[in-house]
């Protein structure tokens, strides 16, 4: 009858973390198609190549080979690690203990390795709870990782610390348990190799069997509830790139960096402008592709693709890009990782003004442009693409920043006076300069 009521509260615990984990994933699809229309299905051998080699192989965080082999340890050994949540699952649901052993000798292989990457994921974890809070690494350290940001990224360690933790202790019980002399152990078969806990089971040599039973039982309960919270944490969380990564990566801009994209509508006037002969009083021909946008560039959340909604939930705020921006280095305020914090941060406040108005949004008199992110950071971007370069999950805040300027020539006409001059001098004199178009050959008479 007890285990009848485990078998009953695990299932109850375990429905109800992926129930919870269901209504967020469904809360972040339909923020993330608040975003406008765009296609990236073409060249699917290249985006399944990318998504292989940057999102899986982890290509772009070995650059810093530090911080990327010890990335690689805690990614890997995580969730390979959690391959034995299987195992809990029906052990949980079908009173079973240490179900898949019938594997034989390739299970002692299993949880041999389990252990060992756990002990290593410890240690990694260790590594970069050190190279953020006490060598306190400078991109960890910018003004937008106060506050929440700074507590999240040491929340995570803490949690993988734990978890890898109960795991190690859990599998130290149960060993003792195993080769312990004790007449009332008929639940805990014999299997299984512990390079880790084994040596660790010492501590516990002393224990009886009913108190090994409780840590056992303690660490397995809290390790699997561990693990059910942290996924769910996952959507609050900076690791949600954990999931979106290999989506980001596959649908990530295979064009060249650099290439700007055109609005279509602009792009015909230009042409009709440049055709010597076309007729300039002829009204053109209207077509659905010709339609004009309901607005230039981007001032709300909801003027971007759906891409770059994407990209700001995907963003690990690791700083590389920050780190690698000369605008930033140079000490002006763009920051493109808070490019995508700010955009994820209002992506956020428009779905929850969404779910409290039953479905629709209601005007709050706020938008991305100037209550999130300025102007001044906006004119700062040298356009240089370094943010794009550094991202580890191919994230593109340059898009982001080029549709809001975008927004602010086109819709506004709030360009920089040095800009304003430019375009003008385009207009007037056929280039950037304020010369005459007859006087461009002066400076050969001065040679």
């Amino acid at each position: 009858m007890d285990h009848l009521l485990d078998n009953i509260v695990f299932a109850i615990i375990l429905f109800a973390g992926i129930g919870f984990f269901s209504v967020n994933v469904k809360k972040l699809i339909r923020n993330i198609k608040l975003g406008k229309s765009v296609d990236r299905s073409d060249n699917s051998s290249a985006r399944w190549k990318n998504m292989a080699l940057i999102a899986l192989g982890q290509q772009k965080m070995v650059k810093k080979p530090i911080a990327g082999f010890l990335h690689i340890l805690v990614y890997a050994g995580f969730i390979i690690i959690n391959i034995e949540v299987l195992e809990i699952i029906v052990d949980g649901l079908f009173n079973t203990h240490r179900a898949f052993s019938f594997l034989g000798g390739l299970y002692n292989f299993l949880i041999g390795s389990f252990e060992i990457l756990a002990l290593l994921v410890i240690v990694a974890v260790v590594i970069f709870w050190i190279r953020r809070n006490i060598i306190r690494l400078q991109r960890f350290w910018k003004p937008e990782m106060k506050g929440w940001p700074k507590s999240d990224g040491n929340i995570i360690l803490y949690f993988e610390m734990v978890l890898m933790t109960l795991f190690l202790t859990m599998n130290a019980a149960d060993f003792a348990i195993q080769h312990g002399n004790f007449a009332e152990n008929h639940h805990y078969i014999t299997a299984g190799a512990y390079p880790v806990s084994g040596p660790i089971s010492a501590l516990f040599s002393n224990l009886g069997y009913s108190t090994l039973v409780i840590i056992e039982r303690t660490c397995w309960w809290l390790h699997i509830a561990g693990i059910l919270v942290f996924l769910n944490y996952l959507y609050y969380s900076k690791h949600l790139h954990i999931l979106l990564a290999f989506p980001n990566t596959y649908f990530a801009n295979l064009n060249p960096k650099g290439q700007f994209t055109n609005v279509e509508s602009v792009t015909n006037e230009v042409k009709l402008m440049m055709d010597p002969n076309a007729d300039p009083f002829a009204a053109p021909e209207e077509t659905e592709s010709d339609e004009m946008p309901e607005k230039f560039g981007a001032s709300d959340v909801t003027d971007l693709n759906w891409v770059q909604l994407l990209n700001a939930y995907t963003c690990t705020e690791c700083g590389r890009c920050t780190s690698e921006c000369p605008a930033n280095q140079t000490g002006k305020k763009l920051s493109p990782r808070k490019i995508m914090m700010d955009t994820r941060d209002r992506l956020e406040e428009v779905g929850k003004n969404i779910d409290a108005n039953k479905g629709t949004f209601k005007e709050d008199g706020k938008q991305l442009l100037n209550d999130y992110i300025t102007k001044e950071e906006l004119w700062a971007c040298t356009s240089c693409n370094a943010c794009v370069e550094a991202c580890p999950v191919n994230i593109d805040p340059l898009s982001i920043i080029t549709e809001m300027r975008r927004y602010l020539v086109m819709e506004e006409s709030a360009a920089p006076v040095e800009l304003n001059n430019m375009m003008t001098n385009i207009e007037n004199n056929g280039a950037p300069w304020p010369y005459n178009q007859m006087d461009r050959l002066n400076w050969k008479d001065e040679a």
